[in-house]
C-alpha cells in the first residue's frame, strides 16, 4: 500500500469515528468493533431463521433413533450468558441426516436419493454418547478429557454444542479399548479449519475432516495418504454428520449421505481414547455436537445363527414417530437381503424403548415402529408377511441401565428373534 493510499484509508477511518461521535479508544479498534457486531448480527439472524424444529428434530433423531423429544431452538439466554455466535454468517443449519444431491432427509425414505448407495451401518453397543445435556452452558463436558486450547458448551441451533475458539485438542475417553470393528458418529461445522482425529496417542495415524468438504486418511509410517471431498467451497457453512466406520486395519469416511473415502490398509490402531485436535479462532469457532462411539460386531444372520436374536441401532425413526429414517438403509437392506437369501428364516421384529416418557406411550410406540419395519420389509423386498411377526415391548426389556446416555442408547433398539 502507497502512502498516499494508507493516508486516505487512515482519514476514512477518522471521518467515520468522528461522525459517529465515539468512545476515545482508537478508530481502528472501534470500527473493527462496529463490523464485527454487524456481521455477527447478520450470523445470528440468518441461523435463527433456518432453526426450524424439524431440522432440530434430524439432529436429534440421527443421534439417538428418534425417541428423546428434541428440544425447542435457543434464541434467548439466561441474564448473565453470553450469546453464543453462529460460526459463520448465512450457516446451513440443517442436521445431520441432511441430505446432498437427493433431496432433505425429511422427505426422503430409506434407499432413495442418494441414500441408495449409502452403506454405514453403526455398530450395535454403544460405547460413548453425549449431547452435553448433563453439562452446563460455558462449563467443559465432563465426560471429556481437556488437553490443551480451549472448549465451553454454548446453546446453538436448538441444541448444546462445544465451541472452540482456539486450536484445541481433546480426548473422548472409552471404558473399553476400541474394538477391531466400531463406529464414531459426531456433528460439527468448522468452516475454515481441520479436525484431526487419532486413535491412538499418535498423531501422525489420523482421519481429517475439513470445513470445505474434503476428507483424508493419513499414515505416515505406512506412507499412506487417501484424499476425497464431499462437495465443493460454496457448501463450508453446512454443519455435517461425520461418520467413520472401522474394521481391522480398513477405515470408511463418511460426510452426510455419501461415502468419500475407502481405505483398506489405513491400520490406525486402536486406544481407549479418541483425540480430537481442531484449529479455530474466536472469529472462526470450530463446533461439535452429538457424539457417538459404539463397537461393531458379526453380520445380522451370523448373530442369529449363533444367538438367535440381534439388535442393531441401524434403524433410526424420526423423533417420536414411526417414520423410518433414509439413514436405516444399510441396515433395512442387510436385513431384506438376509431374509430373501434364507427363504427358510422367519423372524420376530421387536421395537424397544428407553425409560423416557410414559410407559404406555413407549409401549404404543414401539409397536408402531415395530409394525413400520415389518411393512418396510414387505413392501420393498417382497418378503411374504406370514414370515415376519411385529412385537412392541416398549421399556419392559432394557439391557442395561437407563442412567446413563449410553445405556438409554443401547435401550433404545431393534431385534431380530429367530421364530
Amino acid at each position: 500500500m502507497s502512502h498516499s493510499t494508507r493516508f486516505v484509508w487512515l482519514a476514512s477511518i477518522a471521518m467515520l469515528v468522528s461522525l459517529s461521535a465515539v468512545s476515545t479508544r482508537p478508530a481502528e479498534a472501534q470500527f473493527g468493533k462496529r463490523l464485527k457486531d454487524a456481521v455477527k448480527r447478520t450470523a445470528e439472524d440468518k441461523a435463527i431463521q433456518k432453526a426450524t424444529d424439524e431440522e432440530s428434530k434430524a439432529i436429534d433423531s440421527a443421534m439417538n433413533g428418534g425417541n428423546e423429544p428434541a428440544r425447542p431452538a435457543a434464541t434467548e439466554t439466561a441474564p448473565g450468558e453470553n450469546k453464543p455466535e453462529a460460526p459463520g454468517a448465512g450457516a446451513d443449519t440443517n442436521g445431520a441426516a441432511g441430505a446432498a444431491g437427493g433431496g432433505a432427509a425429511a422427505d426422503l425414505k430409506p434407499g432413495q436419493g442418494a441414500w441408495a448407495n449409502y452403506d454405514f451401518k453403526p455398530g450395535e453397543r454403544i460405547l460413548y454418547a453425549d449431547d452435553f445435556t448433563s453439562d452446563e452452558v460455558g462449563d467443559f463436558p465432563k465426560k471429556m478429557e481437556f488437553k490443551s486450547g480451549d472448549g465451553e458448551i454454548v446453546e446453538w441451533n436448538g441444541g448444546r454444542w462445544l465451541r472452540a475458539t482456539s486450536t484445541s485438542k481433546f480426548y473422548l475417553t472409552l471404558p473399553e479399548t476400541l474394538p477391531e470393528r466400531f463406529t464414531l458418529e459426531f456433528d460439527y461445522n468448522n468452516q475454515y479449519g481441520e479436525v484431526w482425529i487419532s486413535f491412538t496417542p499418535d498423531e501422525n495415524t489420523r482421519v481429517e475432516f475439513g470445513g470445505d468438504g474434503t476428507a483424508e486418511v493419513i499414515n505416515h509410517k505406512a506412507g499412506i495418504t487417501a484424499s476425497g471431498r464431499y462437495d465443493t467451497d460454496q457448501n463450508r457453512n453446512k454443519v455435517r454428520r461425520a461418520r467413520i466406520m472401522g474394521d481391522g486395519k480398513y477405515i470408511k469416511v463418511y460426510f452426510d449421505d455419501k461415502r468419500i473415502l475407502n481405505v483398506p490398509n489405513a491400520d490406525l490402531g486402536r486406544s481407549n481414547k479418541i483425540l480430537f485436535n481442531t484449529d479455530a479462532a474466536t472469529d472462526r469457532p470450530a463446533m461439535f455436537a452429538n457424539f457417538r462411539v459404539a463397537a461393531g460386531g458379526k453380520k445380522l444372520y451370523d448373530a442369529l445363527a449363533e444367538k438367535g436374536r440381534v439388535a442393531t441401532q441401524g434403524i433410526f425413526f424420526d423423533t417420536g414417530s414411526d417414520r423410518i429414517r433414509p439413514e436405516s438403509t444399510p441396515t433395512l437392506k442387510e436385513i431384506g437381503t438376509m431374509l430373501k437369501e434364507h427363504p427358510e428364516l422367519k423372524l420376530v421384529i421387536e421395537g424397544h424403548t428407553d425409560n423416557v416418557g410414559k410407559p404406555d406411550a413407549n409401549q404404543a410406540l414401539s409397536e408402531k415402529r415395530a409394525n413400520a419395519v415389518r411393512q418396510y420389509l414387505v413392501d420393498s423386498y417382497q418378503i411374504e408377511g406370514a414370515r415376519l411377526q411385529a412385537k412392541g415391548l416398549g421399556q419392559t426389556k432394557p439391557v442395561t441401565s437407563n442412567d446413563t446416555p449410553e445405556g438409554r442408547q443401547n435401550n433404545r433398539r431393534v431385534e431380530l428373534v429367530k421364530s
